[in-house]
């Protein structure tokens, strides 16, 4: 593939995530109140999409609690600072089995599988612009814990978001998440062009070598957008290689809590370093508004309604 650098570029700031990295870095946001504040601190520093999960404010655990995505929202959309708003789709899709010699029953405890209309509950009571489908089912770090969202699953969230206006971020982690996601467009589920999130260097997805990422690359539709990422030290070179290769890019600490070698990072300050590597490229920043018009999204209000 011929390499066509990305010229106008739009950086996704993924806020906090679900991973156990509240203990590992002050810097990591856990309440409605601190995760808005650092997506808001993300995007004065030139990120465009502030891509957001929410977390018991007590535990810094996952949580799926509508009240804590609504205040979160609120607080978002009543700031000084514009922004598009990406909310994870992703939660309630977590099976951990038993041990391997008897997977059945499953972990109670920590398995967390619901049906697709309470996975989308959020999204329909917020309506952000853009909430995330994570698009096959996979192995994820963890020794008994499965990603999971079936066929079926994938099918019915991809209608509720088609069906409330909210665009749907399609999260890649392997090639055949790519060919699922085109059987979706096919179908009408999904209309295109569609949006993906190439997610490089999860265990046990697609492995962020060079090889691979074209590989993702070039199996995504032409008039498709895409943006990429890579998780810890890999992070700021795939700002470089995502660019290069004619994408956009995402940072934060839900991939990565470094910004240096014992220097932990706030999300602001990874977004300052992808704008440096972007811009010493000699590709252009682009904000909120630049995005909504290229992806076609709807910006609402404080009230969730069309702005």
């Amino acid at each position: 593939m011929p390499l066509a650098m990305t010229k106008d570029v739009f950086i996704t700031c993924a806020v906090t995530g679900s991973g156990a990295t509240q203990d590992r870095s002050s810097h990591v946001p856990r309440s409605p109140r601190q995760i808005a504040d650092s997506a808001i601190a993300a995007a004065r520093a030139g990120a465009a999409v502030v891509h957001c999960h929410v977390r018991d404010p007590e535990t810094g655990a996952p949580s799926r609690r509508l009240d804590l995505y609504r205040e979160l929202t609120n607080r978002i959309r009543d700031a000084d600072v514009d922004v598009v708003l990406n909310l994870t789709a992703g939660m309630g899709g977590d099976i951990v089995f038993g041990p391997t010699e008897a997977p059945f029953p499953v972990n109670a405890q920590a398995t967390d599988m619901i049906g697709a209309t309470e996975r989308m509950a959020h999204i329909a009571e917020c309506l952000p612009e853009i909430c995330t489908l994570d698009c096959g089912t996979m192995n994820f770090a963890e020794a008994d814990y499965v990603m999971t969202n079936t066929p079926g699953m994938l099918r019915a969230m991809g209608s509720i978001m088609t069906a409330l206006g909210v665009k749907p971020e399609i999260e890649a982690f392997d090639t055949g998440h790519l060919w699922f996601a085109k059987q979706l467009v096919t179908e009408g589920t999904l209309t295109s062009p569609a949006l993906v999130q190439l997610c490089m260097g999860v265990p046990w997805g697609a492995p962020n070598d060079l090889n691979t990422f074209l590989a993702m690359v070039n199996a995504v539709p032409t008039d498709w957008c895409w943006s990429a990422f890579s998780l810890g030290r890999d992070q700021m070179p795939y700002v470089a290689a995502a660019v290069l290769a004619g994408g956009n890019i995402r940072v934060g600490l839900e991939d990565n809590l470094w910004l240096g070698k014992g220097q932990l990072a706030t999300n602001a300050q990874l977004v300052e370093r992808a704008v440096t590597i972007t811009e010493n490229m000699g590709a252009r920043i682009i904000g909120p508004q630049a995005v909504r018009d290229r992806l076609g999204l709807v910006k609402r209000g404080p009230a969730g309604v069309a702005a």
